[in-house]
């Protein structure tokens, strides 16, 4: 079963993650937005190597640690391809349905544009989770309202893939705390009123 280490950091409180398997020293870093040592000391604690960075869209409150960690790790960094170009920094691109093996595990790339066009949400069927960034939070979704941002298409990923998760699936946000989607359902008004919206 996956591990999962959370790391609230920044002026505005993003998590970024190290996820892993509890018998393996193979790890990936999940948007590191600060604090690059955070993440570098608890790796050498853990006695983790990175197989890479994953970002789940390029807003700076996601990725201010990025650099430092690729550097020192020489690891590579995941971005999808409809960020790159605001990302400006050197990263793989990515594709909706593209994966990654964490020992074993299979985790998929979620294309969910919306707060940005690039938006992903990285999903484990197995753990039954998925690391939705700043597209869907415990109590609300992620804005629409800055300069790549779409009410729309955060209206369709919410409607053709959000909503199509199990309750039993357990969402960690790019701010706040994990939930349940059953929670969600029950208690994002947000989400709700895409959902209901006639």
């Amino acid at each position: 079963m996956m591990k999962i280490k959370r790391f609230i950091l920044g002026l505005l409180e993003a998590n970024g993650y190290i996820i892993y398997q509890q018998e393996a020293s193979l790890c990936y870093i999940i948007d590191p937005g600060a604090k690059a040592d955070v993440f570098l000391d608890t790796m050498t604690r853990l006695n983790l190597t990175c197989k890479g960075i994953l970002l789940t869209h390029h807003h700076s409150d996601h990725v201010g640690g990025v650099e430092k960690i690729r550097k020192t790790l020489n690891c590579q960094v995941f971005l999808h391809r409809e960020d790159l170009d605001m990302y400006k920094k050197p990263a793989t691109p990515l594709e909706d349905r593209d994966t990654f093996d964490l020992d074993g595990e299979t985790i998929m790339v979620v294309h969910t544009p919306g707060h940005t066009r690039g938006s992903v949400c990285y999903y484990s069927e197995k753990s039954k989770l998925a690391f939705t960034g700043d597209t869907v939070f415990n109590v609300d979704l992620g804005r629409t309202d800055l300069i790549d941002g779409d009410e729309t298409q955060m209206e369709q990923s919410v409607k053709n893939v959000i909503d199509l998760w199990s309750n039993e699936i357990t969402i960690y946000p790019g701010h706040g705390d994990s939930c349940t989607m059953k929670k969600v359902r029950s208690i994002n008004k947000e989400y709700l009123d895409i959902i209901n919206k006639i």
